[in-house]
């Protein structure tokens, strides 16, 4: 199927501001940026120290996931005055009754949940990526569909079918490649020690992710509200959380192991940006890029396939990686990553088992030709029309209960 122009572009914009997301996120780290001065006395009170601060970097993700809402309003209006110009002819011409026409709140207290699983998973995978390279940050994501696949399974009671599990199992396989390659790169034992940690961090994170899905297909499934509503409500309420509770509690927990000797200072986050014009440009960068790639991703569920969807997320590995690897040999080694020449090609090899999982997790590969499979190629095509008549039903606002989850389709990609 050839895309079209719009389509090409909703693809495009998708995979670079995907591709932003992770270089900018990973280039904050990389910033040495003076920091405030805590004691004037002291010379090295305020002396550089790279910009360490995770849990800062989530409420600018949450910023930018809030000005989705700015989308929603602008297409609420669109649909008000399409709903007035009908109205106005149906009047002029006598025929028809007056339907009235129904916007439900934008502001809704049901979507505090999933924010909650949100922060704990963004924030998590945020501190993961201090200690790993951003390839393999954005690699270790796709664990995404192990977790949705056994929430789904133990929460929603869901069956798993044989290409559920052989999905899980390949992106294991995959996810033991690419962390093996990390730890064999690094030979000392703090830095092996860290790449671990580092690794617990994001498979926490994603786990904390596929919660959010199994709690918004739990609480959201009946109420069909527009995706660019979910997230854009998930971004304010996650906004006033981390501006009003999180990151002033964070404030006072004493942490020797930082610069500032707190756990996460927000003053010193803000000194450094406001030192510091390149991080400042990374951070806009980073908050902007949330909000089109959310906008490109939803827009791309609802007009393509699972197929464009996967081989997007793909080709994002692969230009972050490349991006990565041009920018470190370009700019002398301050930012992106070496191409480890002995341990590189399994880090390859872990991602290709990670994209192969994914693709069976999926369901996209036609194996009837198989004796074995051929009832199960049968039943699934069956599966495959009733889903794509109920993602028609959800695109076109139904209220059917068995319509998907946000108005998206019923595949599960790794959402990054």
């Amino acid at each position: 199927m050839a895309l079209s122009v719009y389509q090409f572009a909703l693809v495009a914009g998708m995979l670079i501001t995907g591709s932003i997301n992770t270089l900018s996120k990973k280039a904050q780290n990389d910033c040495r940026v003076k920091g405030i001065p805590y004691n004037r006395s002291n010379s090295t009170s305020g002396e550089e120290h790279e910009f360490d601060h995770p849990w800062f970097q989530t409420i600018i993700m949450f910023l930018g996931e809030s000005f989705c809402l700015i989308g929603l309003i602008v297409s609420r209006y669109r649909e008000r005055s399409r709903h007035r110009r009908n109205l106005y002819l149906s009047n002029i011409q006598g025929d028809g009754e007056r339907i009235e026409l129904k916007q439900p709140r934008i502001f809704q207290f049901v979507f505090l949940l999933p924010t909650l699983c949100d922060l704990i998973g963004t924030t998590l995978a945020g501190i993961g990526l201090l200690y790993v390279t951003a390839s393999v940050w954005q690699m270790l994501r796709g664990s995404l569909i192990i977790f949705t696949g056994i929430f789904s399974k133990v929460f929603l009671k869901r069956k798993l079918r044989w290409y559920h599990w052989t999905g899980m199992i390949v992106t294991v396989m995959g996810l033991l490649l690419v962390g093996s390659a990390s730890i064999f790169e690094d030979q000392t034992s703090n830095g092996v020690k860290e790449t671990i940690l580092g690794f617990v961090f994001i498979l926490a994170g994603q786990a904390s992710n596929a919660l959010q899905m199994v709690v918004e297909e739990t609480f959201l499934k009946n109420k069909n509200y527009p995706p660019l509503q979910v997230v854009g409500m998930e971004g304010t309420f996650g906004f006033i959380i981390m501006a009003f509770i999180v990151l002033p509690i964070l404030y006072f927990i004493p942490d020797e192991s930082q610069f500032s000797k707190r756990y996460e200072d927000t003053i010193d986050a803000l000194y450094q940006i406001a030192n510091s014009p390149k991080l400042l440009a990374f951070c806009l960068l980073y908050l902007f890029s949330i909000t089109f790639y959310n906008y490109c991703g939803l827009a791309v569920t609802k007009s393509l396939t699972a197929v464009h969807r996967t081989l997007i997320d793909a080709c994002r590995t692969i230009v972050v990686w490349v991006v990565d690897l041009i920018i470190f040999y370009a700019f002398g080694g301050s930012f992106g990553e070496a191409f480890n020449t002995t341990y590189g090609l399994l880090q390859i090899d872990g991602f290709m088992f990670l994209l192969i999982g994914t693709a069976l997790y999926n369901n996209l590969f036609d194996l009837s030709f198989l004796p074995c499979l051929r009832e199960q190629s049968s039943q699934r095509n069956a599966e495959n029309s009733q889903a794509v008549t109920q993602a028609e039903e959800a695109k076109h606002g139904t209220d059917d209960e068995r319509a998907p989850l946000l108005q998206q389709e019923v595949e599960i990609v790794p959402q990054y």
